[in-house]
């Protein structure tokens, strides 16, 4: 499995409009994207503005096909002037014998 671990710092005056755009980007990719098995949109009641994406795809390609659909091309386009900073993080999931889950 293919782990995504996106932080957003948002600007406070976009905070709302960014969660509704980034709760759809997750239901659209849930939704019609069947390498996607997991998308949480996070947020920490103690730092206003900051979010955090928990996203698990089935392989790096289904990610990359993540990347290409037309939904994630325009919440991308909608919300880049309200992100104030972003951190990606790509991780490989572990078995429980510490083999990589494919």
């Amino acid at each position: 499995m293919h782990i995504i671990i996106v932080n957003f710092e948002i600007h406070p005056a976009n905070f709302q409009e960014f969660l509704l755009l980034v709760q759809e980007n997750a239901r659209l990719s849930l939704q019609i994207e069947p390498g996607c098995h997991q998308f949480d949109v996070c947020v920490d009641p103690a730092q206003e503005g900051s979010v955090l994406l928990y996203e698990v795809y089935e392989n790096e390609a289904a990610f990359g096909t993540h990347l290409s659909m037309q939904h994630f091309k325009v919440f991308d386009d909608l919300v880049k002037n309200m992100v104030r900073s972003k951190s990606v993080r790509k991780l490989s999931r572990l078995e429980q014998d510490g083999s990589p889950a494919d």
